[in-house]
């Protein structure tokens, strides 16, 4: 077979590929395509990243900090007291980053469900506002 049969055979195969649905579209849902929000769940979750997940953020750096500070002052004057304490920094500076990255994310989740509910608000709004005209054009 010539390199530009195999190239054809293998074009027209991705492309029997590309035109088709998966069998299993995954998601586990009732079958059918959901591109509804909540914004209630998008609050929810915000909420559960500042009541639930940030405090076991700060919770699992402080247990980290006792320890190695522990362990820092067991090692006092050795190159192994300056490598913990070297690495610790670094750890808490990551957890600063982790945090303000959830804090992020919680903002942003407590937004989106703002900003959903307020545009469901004003096409709500528009529809009433257009069907008070159609209303009063028919009287």
């Amino acid at each position: 077979m010539s390199f530009d049969d195999e190239w054809a055979q293998q074009k027209s195969a991705a492309a029997m590929r590309l035109n088709q649905l998966p069998a299993d579209q995954g998601g586990g849902g009732s079958g059918k395509p959901d591109l509804g929000t909540t914004p209630a769940r998008k609050r929810q979750a915000g909420n559960d990243i500042e009541n639930h997940v940030q405090p076991k953020v700060r919770e699992g750096a402080d247990a980290a900090d006792e320890g190695t500070n522990a362990a820092i002052a067991e090692f006092k004057g050795w190159d192994t007291a300056a490598g913990l304490k070297k690495a610790h920094e670094h750890w808490d500076t990551q957890v600063t980053r982790l945090q303000g990255r959830l804090g992020s994310e919680r903002d942003s989740l407590k937004g989106t469900a703002n900003t959903f509910m307020l545009n469901d608000l004003d096409t709500q709004y528009s529809f009433n506002a257009a069907n008070s005209k159609i209303t009063d054009v028919t009287k």
